[in-house]
């Protein structure tokens, strides 16, 4: 894991604990698979990466790591649904997406760049009433991969 593996094992297993699930070790393979990844994951992705994980208990693990708020999922501009740790964890960050080949990845954006983007929004937003609490960011185009 790129970021303080035990702080997030123990920030999850009291996420869980609280919501009266346990924190199995299973769950913390699927975490640490997705810490590993870097970028948003598909369950194919996941399961070629942990091949001792079975596809059902994985989406079942899925569903219970997002419910508590620990993984989210990504739109990608295919019908694949990708996975990734949860802001909280990794912190706040944007995507590119590749229209030709569905590829998620991850970038982010200086600080100051953010606040300029928060100002912009909210500048933007300003006579329809809407409250903004965060914002996400996807950038559509073309990977180097299939340029």
């Amino acid at each position: 894991m790129g970021i303080d593996a035990a702080e997030v094992h123990d920030l999850i297993s009291g996420r869980m604990r609280e919501s009266g699930q346990m924190y199995t070790r299973g769950r913390r393979h699927l975490v640490e698979l997705l810490a590993a990844a870097g970028r948003p994951a598909t369950i194919a992705e996941l399961l070629e990466a942990g091949p001792r994980l079975t596809q059902s208990s994985l989406y079942r693990n899925m569903v219970d790591l997002e419910s508590v708020g620990i993984v989210q999922r990504v739109v990608g501009t295919d019908d694949l649904t990708r996975y990734e740790l949860s802001e909280e964890i990794i912190g706040h960050h944007h995507h590119v997406v590749c229209t030709e080949c569905g590829t998620v990845d991850d970038f982010v954006v200086p600080a100051r760049a953010e606040r300029s983007l928060d100002t912009a929004i909210a500048k933007a937003l300003e006579d329809t009433g809407f409250v903004q609490t965060a914002h996400r960011l996807d950038v559509l185009g073309t990977c180097a991969a299939c340029a």
